[in-house]
């Protein structure tokens, strides 16, 4: 990938503001915020939309009525009937992916300029019935019912406690696990203490906080009108005066003995993440500048029955190879935080001479990262985490410190749920 003799460039990036589900954004769905910040990167950019040729977009939690999210995009916000979409879902690295396919489909020629991005939104996840409820009720929605049929349907659906709603778990289909019980094996495997975690918190919120307050997210963020009339302007979940006393008091959550917390874990989060990319001749050529360009990437996957949250340490190594690069030869890391405990233990791997010899057939350790170095602006674990929407936030957020402090590379790394770890090398254009 790194001497394609055409090359895709990141030209801008806009998202929404992140703000906790069943909150600000509860009335839009998940469409409705993908349209909020690919409109929203429109009118940043100035771009006349009918140049925009194809939509990739990732997601998580897809409506079930119209599950591919990026055409109906192009439908929404009135862009030439000819362009494109198609959504993508590769659990919370499906943003990541989504941008990446676009990158490759241009630097094959495919396209000149495309929109990537995702979008969740938790507060409108659909309640999922049991099978068996679903085989009662299917006769009577879908077919010609008789009186009978409506008496059979209620025999099978007696006593009636299963249409009752139930909290859903994230969770592994094949193992049962919740991702918070997989932060914990992980921890505990790692040697990662309660106090670490907390502390690592406490830095992401005071870091997503000084750029809060120093303009950094301010080329990024759109502001969002919601149905009643409200705007809605920032971040929602950051907290810049927490402290490791405050989040010291918080219970574990998923273990009586645990060392995971709310206050240590990414929360329930409601946004959307757009990026422009584009031929680097196209861009050029319209008189825009590029941020960044993409060096390399890699996708893998690990047992979940091991530790399924830990395929960034696999990840990421295989990109830094691809880039022809060593950790110590990149400027910044950006780790999605799902938990604390999960982004501690990666960098704790790639740190590890026992990990490189058992899992990267190397003889020595990746290499240990400075944390000065590490989500320089904060990350999931403060801003939050719409789980299709964050690869995209990484991408915008680092192609802009590139441009911005001059910069050369940026590594990103991503787990993702069904043990997949995924990564990517971006370098200043």
């Amino acid at each position: 990938m790194a001497s394609t003799a055409r090359r895709a460039v990141v030209v801008a990036g806009a998202r929404t503001p992140f703000v906790r589900a069943f909150t600000d954004f509860t009335r839009l769905d998940s469409i409705a915020l993908a349209d909020a910040a690919v409109g929203g990167l429109l009118e940043r950019t100035g771009l006349d939309k009918q140049l925009v040729q194809a939509i990739v977009w990732g997601g998580v939690i897809l409506p079930s009525a119209a599950p591919n999210i990026a055409r109906e995009i192009a439908l929404d916000l009135g862009f030439d009937p000819g362009c494109e979409g198609h959504t993508v879902t590769r659990a919370c690295a499906s943003g990541l992916q989504a941008v990446t396919t676009a990158a490759a489909a241009i630097e094959r020629g495919e396209y000149d300029v495309m929109i990537a991005g995702g979008s969740d939104s938790t507060s409108n996840a659909e309640i999922k019935l049991p099978q068996h409820v679903v085989h009662a009720a299917a006769p009577i929605a879908l077919g010609k019912p008789k009186p009978k049929d409506y008496l059979a349907a209620v025999r099978q659906l007696a006593p009636f406690t299963d249409i009752l709603p139930t909290r859903p778990k994230i969770a592994e289909r094949t193992t049962g696990e919740v991702m918070g019980e997989s932060a914990e094996k992980m921890a505990r495997i790692h040697g990662i203490g309660r106090a670490a975690q907390d502390e690592f918190a406490v830095r992401s919120h005071q870091r997503a906080a000084a750029a809060i307050a120093s303009g950094r997210f301010d080329a990024e963020v759109v502001p969002v009108t919601t149905p009643d009339g409200r705007t809605v302007t920032r971040d929602g979940l950051v907290r810049g005066d927490t402290s490791v006393e405050k989040l010291a008091r918080l219970k574990p959550v998923f273990a009586a003995d645990g060392t995971v917390t709310a206050g240590n874990a990414s929360p329930l989060t409601d946004g959307a993440s757009a990026v422009l990319l584009m031929s680097e001749e196209k861009a050029r050529e319209l008189g825009l500048t590029p941020l960044a360009a993409f060096r390399s990437w890699s996708y893998v996957s690990v047992d979940p029955t091991d530790q399924v949250l830990i395929g960034p340490a696999i990840s990421m190594p295989r990109a830094l190879d691809k880039a022809g690069l060593a950790l110590a030869d990149v400027d910044l890391v950006d780790i999605h935080e799902a938990f604390a405990a999960q982004t501690l233990s990666v960098l704790a791997a790639l740190a590890s001479d026992e990990w490189a010899k058992t899992r990267l057939d190397r003889e020595t350790a990746v290499g240990a990262v400075d944390p000065a170095r590490v989500n320089v602006h904060g990350g999931s674990v403060s801003l939050g985490h719409p789980f299709g929407a964050t690869g995209a936030r990484m991408v915008t957020t680092m192609a802009n410190e590139l441009a911005r402090t001059g910069a050369q590379t940026a590594l990103l790394g991503i787990c993702a749920a069904g043990g997949i770890g995924a990564s990517a090398v971006l370098e200043r254009v």
